[in-house]
């Protein structure tokens, strides 16, 4: 059996879509993707942040297309999908990333901040791969990376509506490898727990929460953007090619208890 070589992990040429590309994980996950040889179309809502990645991008020789959009508003996904199609002639990988989180207890969620979390979570993670499946299944191929959480695995006091958007996540996924499977389209779930990013800081400021992390983290960190971002470069790569429906769970341990 042939040994595998970093080149199972070469991503040179591949076009990769990101979305929430401009700070946290998307940021660092779009940089991943260039470093091992992908040309990245960055998409989020804020243009300053989007011009700051690609030109990281660009100076390791990669080609980089910003895309101002908000995944929550899918008439905004399809011109997204047209630009990069029309810029690059295809799209080797989708990663979902855009994200967000509303903190409440059960009893105080309103419909307003459960809708907010869904339309961005689930319904516009779902339409973006729609869109960019649509591109895959024409290729006959793809890499498609949903960004989930530990949250849609395990109950976390006060966020309803985030599990439920993650736990929503993870089902799609399953789903949508099963329906892609014979278009050669590999869909997976990376679910991390609690990464060090602007999403995540002011939570993890807060000392007993800080320590409520911890203490359900038998490797006893927190994680890292890398932590994520290389396991999404294994995603994207070669070398997960009999690899879909598979929720990855990056949590330092959280749920093997």
């Amino acid at each position: 059996m042939p040994m595998q070589t970093k080149n199972e992990f070469d991503l040179s040429g591949k076009i990769a879509v990101v979305t929430g590309a401009g700070r946290g994980l998307g940021h660092d996950i779009s940089l991943a993707l260039a470093r091992y040889g992908a040309h990245v179309v960055a998409c989020s809502r804020t243009e300053s942040e989007l011009k700051a990645v690609a030109k990281k991008i660009q100076a390791m020789g990669r080609q980089a297309l910003p895309v101002s959009m908000d995944v929550s508003d899918i008439h905004s996904i399809r011109p997204m999908v047209d630009r990069a199609v029309e810029a690059f002639g295809r799209i080797d990988i989708l990663v979902n990333n855009a994200g967000i989180n509303r903190p409440q207890r059960a009893e105080d969620v309103t419909e307003d901040n459960w809708d907010q979390v869904m339309n961005t979570n689930l319904k516009g993670l779902f339409f973006c791969a729609q869109a960019v499946g649509r591109v895959m299944i024409s290729q006959k191929m793809g890499k498609i990376i949903n960004i989930s959480s530990d949250a849609g695995t395990v109950g976390i006091p006060g966020r309803a509506a985030y599990c439920a958007s993650k736990g929503g996540v993870n089902l799609v996924t399953k789903v949508l490898a099963i329906e892609w499977a014979q278009h050669h389209i590999n869909v997976n779930a990376i679910a991390p727990a609690f990464i060090e990013t602007p999403l995540t800081e002011p939570m993890l400021k807060d000392p007993a929460f800080n320590q409520y992390v911890l203490e359900n983290t038998p490797l006893g960190r927190v994680g890292k953007p890398k932590d994520v971002s290389s396991a999404a470069v294994f995603l994207a790569s070669k070398a997960s090619d009999y690899m879909t429906g598979h929720i990855m769970l990056i949590d330092g341990g959280w749920t093997a208890h």
